[in-house]
């Protein structure tokens, strides 16, 4: 029997999510399968793989073509990558426990470079907020420094009127007293 790994599409309209699955060929692409090996799902960010490894790594090493798609899972995952040191151990190039310490220090390796992405990418985010938050605090002060211009402007203007009314309500004063 000729099997593939592939996507086995569910979900929603516009929101798909896949499970990996070991099916024959000729089955429809949502049809029966033989094995469900994990789940993908590209609407997150990044997006989300749970496999079952060693579930994969046995398809792989039995001869399952995996599609384009899953063929880059199972390379990011370290699938072929384990798949390749194994074959080292058959040969003879070096033991299991070596092969063990250098997919473990790949899959550092690839977990660091990660991080650091990841935390690059969140510096990167502040940065853009620290940005916006200071432009928005200089249009503020901006503002308020109009505010506070006006203020003063129809303070001044008040006190003026004021100054102008005071000397002409003391002559009609002194205008009474003369009368009387």
């Amino acid at each position: 029997m000729a099997t593939k790994i592939r996507l086995q599409r569910h979900g929603r309209k516009n929101y798909a999510f896949y499970a990996i699955v070991i099916a024959d060929v000729n089955a429809p692409r949502d049809g029966r399968y033989v094995e469900k090996i994990g789940t993908y799902n590209p609407n997150t960010n990044p997006a989300t793989i749970d496999l079952k490894f060693e579930r994969a790594l046995y398809w792989v090493q039995c001869g399952a073509q995996p599609t384009d798609t899953v063929r880059n899972i199972l390379s990011n995952e370290g699938v072929y990558m384990m798949k390749h040191l194994l074959g080292g151990v058959k040969k003879g190039a070096f033991d299991e426990q070596a092969a063990q310490a250098k997919f473990d220090a790949w899959k550092s390796a690839k977990d660091n470079k990660s991080n650091a992405f990841e935390a690059k990418k969140a510096a990167e985010k502040k940065a853009a907020y620290d940005a916006r938050i200071a432009a928005e605090k200089k249009v503020n002060d901006a503002i308020a420094q109009k505010v506070a211009d006006k203020k003063a402007a129809a303070l001044a203007a008040a006190e003026a009127a004021k100054a102008e009314e005071a000397p002409a309500e003391e002559a009609a004063a002194e205008e009474a007293l003369a009368e009387a």
